[in-house]
């Protein structure tokens, strides 16, 4: 866990993969009560210290998290999210280059819980919900592509999802068809950038996440192109 901002509202961590953000049915320790003992520690707390999940992300993916130091603080984003005025931009690592450059994907996808799997669906099917996102290529190695995603929804596995529907399943993202898994367990996919209205102070708060220490995310980064 690494803290990357913090004030005395919100605290925004870099998840490494492997990491859960809320507790589930494994027992894992997860991040959010990870964060409760360091606050604690920190400022010599007694007794509980708030701190509130505002959204997750999967799993295997690292990057970016924003979590509530107070229970107004929590609210209020969580308002943001609601209203969509929370802006994440994600790097994701593909083998198979995409189609198009650039482009703006629209799908109908549908979340089965019983193997924990989101699916392309039929536009009519009632389960289904509309679900976009931006991408651009924005590095290529030999074998290997960076793109970076912008999600206008917010949907369960909608980038591993989606950009597995258009051929480029995201590098160890065995769920959805990449050929072999990362040593590590992780999948190459990054909360890389989020940027909002502070819930508070109103200030612009646009925070990025370290490239990851892996040598091939930072080989894809050293090739990016200055636009």
């Amino acid at each position: 866990m690494q803290v990357i901002y913090e004030d005395n509202h919100i605290i925004i961590v870099n998840k490494a993969p492997g990491e859960i953000v809320q507790g589930d049915k494994t027992g894992d320790t997860p991040l959010v009560e990870t964060l409760k003992m360091w606050l604690k520690e920190k400022y010599d707390k007694p007794g509980n210290v708030f701190c509130g999940v505002t959204h997750r992300i999967d799993r295997p993916t690292s990057g970016l998290v924003v979590f509530a130091k107070t229970s107004k603080a929590l609210s209020r984003m969580n308002d943001l999210f609601r209203r969509g005025e929370v802006n994440k931009t994600y790097w994701a690592v593909v083998a198979n280059r995409p189609p198009k450059d650039a482009d703006e994907l629209t799908h109908y996808l549908k979340s089965v819980e019983a193997n924990n799997k989101t699916y392309v669906a039929n536009s009519h099917d009632k389960d289904a919900k509309k679900s976009q996102l931006r991408y651009q290529v924005i590095a290529s190695s030999d074998r290997y592509h960076l793109l970076e995603v912008e999600l206008i929804t917010g949907r369960k596995h909608q980038i591993r999802a989606q950009l597995a529907a258009i051929g480029c399943p995201i590098k160890g993202d065995l769920k959805y068809g990449a050929p072999r898994s990362n040593p590590d367990g992780s999948i190459c996919l990054q909360s890389h950038r989020i940027w909002f209205t502070h819930p508070v102070s109103k200030e612009t708060i646009d925070v990025v996440a370290p490239v990851p220490p892996d040598p091939l995310w930072q080989a894809l980064a050293q090739n990016i192109k200055n636009p």
